[in-house]
């Protein structure tokens, strides 16, 4: 691999020079991105990728600091009253949609309650706790909640406090990922899908003098090594999902640079329990089978074979050494022979199991390393992969036994698990419910002391560290490649890219 890299930077150091002279007249950046993103609808929009491209489009209520404090965006201020239950919002002056539509409170309102209504919402568990909001000025409003819930202002630093224009959004109704209009620093102008999404700059935005670039696009290319190679030649800027053992190589490539994190999120598997029909599998029906499964696993080999050991080794929605880990139950020890009896002792000799997993290169290998792994306690493990948006499809209809799928994190504790195991919620594809889990993650809402909500997490560990719907393996780095013509940027650990003061040297 480090051989074909050198040789395309040599074969092609002249059009390198050209390529990157042009896209510095043109002030175009040009981002290569691990996969191709889903819709481009605030509300109806599940992926990563996605999250990442509507930085660029669309601004949120609040944004974050690379330290996780919350921070002004289009809201200026905000508090809340002393039991909890109504957040105070005030609002930015002189904000624009791209269509020209003012951003004020009732435009606000409008996404909100888009984002509650729309049948097909993805945030509708994010803002369950909502019960009215009241528009109070042109720039000022209430939200009113049916019970307190401390986490609701954090969601409003991701998708949920994306604002679109209201005007577009009621004339395109469910096709407005067709032509998206936010108020960002960036416009939408094309997408071709499986291939590119290209933004102009919104002139009149209402940060525009820290906004340094021209156009953006992005570039869906699968392979990592096809991605390195396109950003060591000068064709892109900056790539995504820069693959852990490429680290080295970029490091020594003086006009290459490497910018690491640790993100939110974690990466594991989702076990089918109770969503339709293929819930019905050995592994789905028993929790004792799970926890073989579980036991056979070895995380730091799957950190050092496949991640080069880049990665953080975990098996909780928050990594170890978060305030929010529970040290009553640590990264087990793996114990072949103990599962392999459990495995017997459940009326088994070999069990079959279906794995469903992306078609890209790491997450092929990540799986099997697993299949290797569990194959000795008797688990016969059939690997079937997929396009990204198909297999979010089949997660979400339940056409899965187990499947392979992450969490890109959120920096409020409520957003890496609730919806993912509260019984009925939106991101509840595994079919589990278990009204302890609910009672101590519902009641974890309504407190912002942190002892008490800590409790109510461990007291939901307690029971799903049996039950094991999901599997966490470990909690990924954001890895970007860069050009060395790129100054500014700043790493966040929600793995968004923000241009703001970003620019070509």
């Amino acid at each position: 691999m480090q051989f074909s890299f050198k040789k395309s930077i040599k074969t092609g150091i002249i059009l390198s020079a050209v390529c990157m002279a042009s896209v510095a007249h043109s002030a175009e950046l040009r981002i290569g991105l691990e996969t191709d993103p889903d819709l481009l609808d605030t509300d109806q929009s599940y992926s990563y990728i996605g999250r990442v491209v509507f930085t660029t489009l669309c601004d949120k209520l609040v944004d974050i600091s690379p330290d996780l404090k919350i921070m002004p965006q289009l809201a200026t201020e905000w508090s809340f009253n002393d039991d909890n239950t109504i957040l105070y919002m005030k609002f930015r002056e002189g904000v624009k949609f791209h269509d020209g539509t003012p951003f004020n409170a009732e435009a606000v309102k409008y996404n909100i309650l888009r984002s509650m209504n729309l049948p097909e919402s993805r945030r509708k568990t994010e803002l369950v706790s909502i019960k009215e909001i009241k528009v109070t000025d042109d720039l000022q409003l209430e939200i009113h909640l049916k019970k307190p819930d401390v986490a609701i202002l954090a969601h409003f630093a991701d998708r949920s406090g994306m604002m679109i224009s209201p005007t577009e959004a009621e004339k395109a109704g469910q096709r407005f990922f067709e032509n998206p209009v936010c108020s960002g620093p960036f416009k939408f102008s094309e997408r071709v899908y499986q291939d590119k999404i290209v933004f102009d700059k919104f002139e009149d935005y209402w940060n525009a003098e820290n906004i340094h670039f021209d156009r953006i696009t992005y570039l869906s290319i699968i392979d990592p090594s096809v991605r390195l190679t396109n950003l060591a030649s000068g064709d892109l800027n900056m790539i995504s999902g820069l693959a852990a053992t490429d680290i080295d190589y970029v490091n020594d490539d003086p006009d290459l640079k490497v910018v690491k994190i640790t993100g939110l999120g974690y990466q594991g598997i989702t076990i089918n329990v109770g969503n339709g029909d293929r819930a019905n599998h050995p592994l789905g029906q028993s929790a004792a089978l799970r926890r073989a499964f579980n036991m056979a696993i070895n995380r730091e080999v799957i950190n050092e074979v496949v991640f080069d050991s880049q990665q953080k080794v975990g098996n909780q929605p928050f990594p170890p050494g978060n305030i929010w880990y529970n040290d009553d139950y640590p990264v087990q020890d793996v114990d072949i022979e103990k599962a392999r009896q459990i495995v017997v002792e459940s009326g088994y000799d070999r069990v079959p199991v279906e794995l469903v997993v992306t078609n890209t290169p790491i997450n092929l290998q990540l799986v099997q390393v697993i299949q290797s792994m569990v194959k000795p306690v008797g688990f016969d493990v059939t690997i079937k992969s997929m396009e990204f948006a198909t297999l979010i499809s089949n997660w979400r209809s339940g056409d899965f036994e187990i499947i392979q799928i992450g969490w890109s994190g959120r920096i409020d504790p409520d957003g890496n698990i609730h919806g993912f195991v509260v019984c009925d919620s939106v991101l509840n594809y595994a079919g589990y419910c278990d009204k302890r889990v609910d009672e101590a993650l519902n009641a974890a809402r309504t407190t912002s002391d942190f002892n008490e909500r800590k409790a109510y997490y461990d007291a939901a560990r307690s029971v799903l560290n049996e039950d094991l719907p999901l599997m966490y393996f470990y909690h990924q780095s954001y890895i970007w490649g860069l050009n060395n013509q790129i100054d500014g940027f700043v790493s966040y650990p929600d793995g968004m890219i923000r241009l703001e003061n970003v620019k070509f040297k």
